[in-house]
C-alpha cells in the first residue's frame, strides 16, 4: 500500500510533467522490444525536428484507417501488372455426383 506521502509525490511528479507537455504511460510489448521503445520514447520526447520527421514517419506505417474506394482504384491503375495480357478466367467445376 502507498503511503500518503508516496501518493503526494507521484501527483507533484506528474503535475511537474504535465507542465512540461509530457505525460507518464505504460505499454505493453515483447520483452526484447524494450529498448527500441524506451529509445523511440526518448527520442519523441526531445520534441526537435528529428522528433518531428520520426512521428511522421511512425504515424504513416501505423496508419490503421482502411483505405477507400478510390485509393484502392488508384493503386490498382499504378499496378506494374497494367497492360499485361493476364486472363483471370478458370473453367467451371460441376461438382461431383453424390448418394444420399
Amino acid at each position: 500500500m502507498t503511503t500518503a506521502a508516496q501518493k503526494r509525490a507521484s501527483a507533484n511528479y506528474r503535475c511537474r510533467l504535465s507542465e512540461r507537455g509530457m505525460a507518464r504511460f505504460e505499454v505493453l510489448g515483447r520483452d526484447t522490444d524494450r529498448d527500441l521503445i524506451r529509445s523511440l520514447a526518448s527520442r519523441l520526447a526531445e520534441d526537435g525536428p528529428q522528433a518531428d520527421r520520426l512521428r511522421t514517419i511512425i504515424r504513416n506505417e501505423t496508419n490503421a484507417r482502411a483505405p477507400t474506394s478510390s485509393e484502392i482504384v488508384h493503386s490498382l491503375r499504378n499496378s506494374p501488372l497494367v497492360g499485361a495480357d493476364i486472363v483471370a478466367d478458370r473453367p467451371y467445376a460441376y461438382g461431383r455426383e453424390i448418394e444420399l
